[in-house]
């Protein structure tokens, strides 16, 4: 049952090393072995049967999908999380200092840059919070 092992390993090669990962390639090793026994029993040979178990045994990426064991680079999703981070705070100070020059220079009396301020501060304050989120996730 050695070629097993090495077909179960190889389908988990690039799937997060996890108690839950472990879990599950336990469970198909041993589902996987039970066919073979079950074909064994039924008068084929044990290459037959091996070779009939994994051809049966359908598709990885449905199971990884259905058990939500493997999480898509999460180390390239938390670094674009952190760009956007940065360019929405370079963004929002060179938007503020556009308004500030704008307001002093066209109408000084009044103090009306404070609103858009108040918006655009909106906009690192979301991607503040989806670096967060991110990081929190990997964790």
């Amino acid at each position: 049952m050695g070629r097993i092992t090495e077909f179960v390993e190889k389908l988990f090669e690039n799937v997060p090393k996890s108690e839950q990962a472990t879990q599950v390639k336990e469970e198909i090793t041993y589902n996987l072995e039970e066919k073979v026994a079950d074909l064994m029993e039924e008068g084929k040979s044990e290459e037959d049967a091996v070779n009939k178990a994994i051809i049966e045994f359908g598709d990885m990426d449905e199971i990884i999908a259905e058990l939500e064991v493997a999480k898509p680079n999460t180390k390239k999703r938390r670094a674009l999380a952190k760009v956007n981070l940065g360019f929405s705070i370079w963004g929002s100070a060179l938007l503020i200092i556009l308004f500030i020059v704008m307001n002093v220079m066209y109408s000084p009396d009044v103090l009306w840059c404070v609103f858009p301020i108040f918006v655009v501060l909106w906009w690192p304050l979301s991607m503040f919070y989806f670096w967060y989120r991110r990081k929190a996730e990997d964790k």
